[in-house]
Formats: C-alpha cells, sequence, structure tokens
C-alpha cells in the first residue's frame, strides 16, 4: 500500500540519495559527467537537504511502498516568476519517482498529495519548471492540467537549458483534470 508522509530532518540522507538517483537516471545520458557532477554536489548533498527542510516555507513530501520510500516531492510558498499569473503561487520544485515505481501510481498520488498540501497552504496555483527535452514529464504535467505559461533557465553546471514554466490553479477539492 502506497503511503505519503510529510518529512522531517531526520530524512534529509534519503531525500539526498533518492534526489541524486532519480536526477542521474533521467538526466545523465543528455549532460556531461561534469555538469552532472556540479549540479549533484550543488543540489543533493544531505546538509543541502536538511538547510531546505529546515526553511519555514519548504515543504516535503514522502511516497513510501510499505517501508520502501519510492519518491518524493519538495514544494515552496513564496516563490514565483513573472509568468506565473496566480494570487498565492506555490512552486513544485521538484518531483521524483524512484524508476522501479514509475507507471505504477506513485506519481498520480505523490501529485494529488502536492495539490491538497499546497490547497491547504493557502495556494491558489501550482507551478513548476520542467526541462523542454523531457517530453515524458510535459506529457505527465499536462495530463494534471498544467499549462505552459513561459520559460526560465535552469543552470546545469555550465550550461543554461531552457526550462517551460507550466501552470495550473488549485483548489480545496482540486483533482487530475
Amino acid at each position: 500500500m502506497l503511503a505519503i508522509r510529510i518529512a522531517t530532518l531526520d530524512d534529509a540522507s534519503l531525500l539526498a540519495t533518492i534526489g541524486t538517483e532519480t536526477f542521474s537516471a533521467t538526466f545523465a545520458a543528455d549532460n556531461t559527467p561534469e555538469n552532472m557532477a556540479l549540479y549533484l554536489a550543488a543540489s543533493f548533498s544531505p546538509e543541502k537537504q536538511a538547510a531546505e527542510l529546515a526553511e519555514v516555507d519548504s515543504f516535503f513530501l514522502i511516497a513510501e511502498k510499505g517501508t520502501i520510500p519510492v519518491g518524493y516531492a519538495m514544494l515552496k510558498r513564496g516563490s514565483t516568476e513573472a509568468c506565473i499569473s496566480s494570487a498565492h503561487p506555490i512552486e513544485l520544485v521538484r518531483f521524483y519517482v524512484r524508476a522501479p515505481w514509475q507507471g505504477q501510481g506513485v506519481g498520480a498520488a505523490l501529485m494529488q498529495a502536492c495539490l491538497a498540501e499546497a490547497a491547504r497552504l493557502g495556494g491558489d496555483g501550482l507551478w513548476l519548471g520542467v526541462w523542454e527535452r523531457n517530453p515524458r514529464a510535459i506529457r505527465f504535467y499536462q495530463k494534471w492540467g498544467f499549462v505552459r505559461v513561459g520559460t526560465h533557465i535552469f543552470q546545469m553546471g555550465d550550461d543554461p537549458q531552457i526550462d517551460w514554466v507550466m501552470e495550473r490553479q488549485i483548489g480545496p477539492n482540486t483533482r487530475e483534470g
């Protein structure tokens, strides 16, 4: 059975492991080893995860099947881009499902939990950045009602990459569209 829980400071190493594993599996083939190493070191150390967990406006949801952590999402209140139309946007900073559990409903359950948590936090919109060269993720977000509203640069080591900025409105009873 899948359960989703709020992360605690004790989860910093777990988040670092899942983040490194899933980011590498998704993007290593399309980026240089040097740029991957720079990004992973800057983004997924246990210390970095602990600092993010301690931020008052950051929220992490961990998906678990039994005792096995199968993915996580990070939400951030107070973060926005000029193209975002929501008055109280919540950013979906990270959304990771480990490869063996992709296609098994984990992403759907985690997204539903993200929408509910964003609404609980007072958000009226959820937004994210997704690499323009990640069609699988783009299709997933579109299925959930996200639409492209702009672009921004995602700095991958020394490689500036184009992310689509996508947004959708949310409410207390928001579900997949």
